[in-house]
């Protein structure tokens, strides 16, 4: 049994995309999943949303993309059982230029992953919020792609540059990827605009609009900053309702 891959991705920054990618991580190892969270993005926010240094020394990502370290090595354990987490390392920011000559550059991370896919269940990487090289590793090794979708007034326009990439990664780097969701993240139920934005979403892209709604939520804003995900921090909070229903629903789309 090989582990499913997932990609967190979306460009546009401020999206809730770590956040996403931190609590779904933590709610498929609650549900007994064993899932591995790659920190694939250099400001290192889905490691410190668990509690580690994101200006640590420690080998990372960084060293497991270039090949100088094997992921089984120094993947950690966090607090959450059934739940690994890759950390980001901050030699990360420059390794797109280190990459940029070398051969098969977009498939460093897919061959990175080959000795630990049947270890887990589930693999879910946090990309950066650019469609750089990185992102393209992602993307290339990834089995399917969630999208954190916010609800404001730009949403659609970055989402449609996002969508013409994976149409050509699928062409011509990875035929089996496929949008497992797009979730719209940042919900405020009083704003006029989020209702308007998510129904203009949902006519648009149908069936690829997840039901769960992620609202906007001082429990989810405040569980980074105490090294916890959400649904750790305050389980009973709106969010982390949210974020339960959210991977229930992604459970469902797989049977």
């Amino acid at each position: 049994m090989s582990a499913t891959i997932v990609a967190i991705a979306n460009q546009k920054g401020g999206v809730g995309k770590t956040t996403t990618v931190v609590n779904v991580a933590t709610a498929m190892a609650a549900v007994g999943k064993k899932t591995l969270l790659i920190d694939l993005d250099p400001q290192g926010n889905a490691s410190s949303g668990f509690g580690f240094s994101s200006v640590s020394s420690a080998p990372g990502t960084y060293q497991v993309i270039l090949g100088e370290m094997a992921l089984e090595s120094i993947v950690q354990n966090t607090e959450i059982p059934n739940l690994s987490l890759l950390t980001a390392s901050p030699d990360l920011s420059a390794i797109e230029l280190e990459m940029v000559l070398l051969e098969r550059r977009e498939y460093f991370l897919q061959k990175a992953l080959e000795s630990v896919v049947t270890r887990y269940d589930f693999i879910f990487i946090d990309c950066p919020p650019a469609l750089g090289l990185l992102t393209l590793n992602a993307l290339t090794a990834a089995h399917k792609i969630l999208i954190p979708l916010q609800c404001e007034y730009y949403a659609l326009e970055g989402l449609s540059q996002l969508l013409r990439t994976i149409t050509r990664i699928k062409q011509k780097l990875n035929p089996e990827l496929a949008i497992w969701g797009i979730v719209l993240t940042m919900f405020d139920a009083r704003s006029a605009l989020s209702e308007h934005v998510a129904k203009d979403v949902r006519q648009f892209l149908g069936e690829s609009v997840l039901d769960a709604v992620i609202p906007r939520n001082v429990r989810i804003a405040e569980s980074p900053s105490h090294g916890k995900p959400a649904l750790l921090y305050d389980v009973d909070c709106q969010g982390s309702r949210a974020y339960i229903k959210l991977v229930a629903e992604l459970l469902r789309k797989m049977e």
